[in-house]
């Protein structure tokens, strides 16, 4: 299975501990296609949607239309996982450039990927 950055899909997340994330629900495809479609690497990393709003950097607004998403989203950058390729139910679309930027700078922050300064 190859799903670009930035694909939305439909992923169970079930069973889940805690503050997790549970259910079925939309997420964003965050992993490297050319590693996640490697059938070496049963995995690919994702990000769980949400509507309830988010404050700060870590919860980016995901707007609805071309990515399948029916209403203003944000995407739970703190609640990054991998997911086996099996848990995926969907595909729905594929979010805008300037969201998964958005994604990938709040990402850059949450895992301490940002040079010193």
């Amino acid at each position: 299975m190859r799903l670009a950055r930035g694909t939305v899909i439909a992923v169970d997340l079930d069973p889940t501990i805690g503050h997790e994330q549970r259910g079925l629900r939309p997420c964003i495809v965050v992993s490297d296609p050319d590693i996640s479609s490697d059938q070496r690497f049963p995995l690919i990393g994702i990000v769980p949607v949400t509507g309830t709003p988010g404050q700060g950097l870590l919860y980016p607004p995901l707007a609805p239309g071309p990515s399948g998403l029916a209403k203003l989203s944000y995407a739970l950058i703190d609640h990054i996982r991998s997911i086996d390729k099996r848990r995926v139910h969907r595909l729905f679309g594929v979010i805008p450039p300037s969201e998964l930027a958005a994604i990938d700078t709040a990402l850059s922050l949450f895992l301490g990927l940002h040079p010193s300064q």
